[in-house]
């Protein structure tokens, strides 16, 4: 005769199980570029708190604020933002305030990236920062790349292998600093200048999508042999290519500031703030950097990074190139109505 477990005992065993199931099902949802995360990280941070984060993929900052648009901000819980649209997401009541009392590893992070933008410091976290610029092989490219016309006026032999990236602020502001302009501009003649540079490049481009960064990479099979591309990215490339070279443009161009949110329609809004302050552990935002291969704005973090990569020019850039770069600055309505337009007429 089997003997029976007391009442209190198998309360407490189905209480632990009722509990054990919930905290299995604990997830957020982290809205995202591709490869911008260690997934050993993620796997760390769910060994340690129970709470898996599940990726979901953008291509762009467009498409991203497109996706947002649609779902209200519902259905994610993290989202990383380029700095010049945390403002808007922010107006629109999406973002959740965020601080030093719900995350404390933010006394880590330089203040410098913390207000680079408006409404960054009440409502982001910085995640890294860097610039864009051209990549390119120079084992199929017959020169040495030194300027955005290189990209935008191709040679008859990159005609079809050309990859930009299909966000309309990098492609018109790239344009305008080719064409000496800032990448801010409003001037409706300075902007027409620039569509038509856009659009007599046309025939060359081979993709408007951001080419994937693994051993497929167009670029790796020379289906593309230039492209718009983030500095970081092209240090992805180089470990399955020596002749995979990046090069910031003599004009100048963006420089970018990630930043990582906590939307207001998540429920899990407490979990997503214990995410973020656990990716901005010193030791963790420090292995998060030599994965990605981008600097990173915890000062703590920097420190424990080896000389080589902050040392390493891609990374951290210098020189003429980064002096003649600017941020995205906030435009009228009007003018991010005119260069929607102008993108549409792009790539549609």
């Amino acid at each position: 005769m089997r003997s029976r477990k007391p009442l209190w005992l198998t309360l407490c065993l189905l209480a632990t199980a009722v509990f054990a199931q919930a905290a299995e099902s604990r997830e957020l949802v982290f809205l995202n570029w591709q490869d911008y995360m260690d997934p050993a990280i993620l796997e760390e941070f769910e060994q340690r708190t129970g709470i898996a984060v599940k990726q979901s993929y953008f291509d762009s900052d467009t498409s991203r604020d497109e996706l947002l648009l649609e779902t209200e901000g519902k259905g994610f819980d993290v989202v990383l933002i380029n700095g010049a649209s945390i403002r808007i997401l922010a107006k629109r009541g999406w973002l959740e305030p965020l601080g030093e009392s719900s995350i404390p590893n933010l006394v880590h992070v330089d203040p410098r990236w913390r207000s680079a933008f408006e409404k960054a410091e009440e409502y982001g976290v910085p995640y890294f920062w860097g610039t864009l610029g051209i990549v390119y092989r120079k084992d199929l490219v017959p020169f040495e790349v030194t300027s955005w016309m290189d990209l935008l006026q191709p040679v008859a032999e990159l005609q079809g292998k050309i990859a930009m990236i299909g966000d309309s602020a990098d492609m018109i502001g790239v344009a305008l600093k080719a064409l000496g302009y800032s990448l801010n501009s409003t001037d409706r003649q300075e902007l027409r200048e620039a569509e038509a540079l856009l659009h007599a490049q046309a025939p060359a481009v081979e993709t408007y999508r951001y080419i994937s960064l693994n051993e497929d990479s167009a670029l790796l099979s020379g289906q593309v042999v230039m492209s718009m591309m983030y500095n970081g990215d092209t240090r992805m490339l180089q470990e399955h290519s020596d002749d995979v070279v990046f090069v910031l443009p003599e004009e100048g161009s963006n420089i970018w500031t990630d930043y990582l949110g906590v939307l207001r329609a998540s429920t899990r809004k407490a979990d997503a703030k214990r995410f973020i302050d656990f990716l901005n552990e010193p030791e963790i935002a420090a292995r998060l950097a030599r994965y990605v291969h981008y600097a990173t704005p915890n000062q703590a973090a920097e420190a424990l990074l080896p000389a080589s990569f902050r040392d390493d020019q891609v990374i951290y850039p210098t020189g003429e190139a980064l002096d003649n770069s600017e941020a995205y600055s906030r435009l009228p309505p009007r003018a991010k109505k005119n260069r929607a337009v102008i993108y549409s007429r792009l790539v549609n």
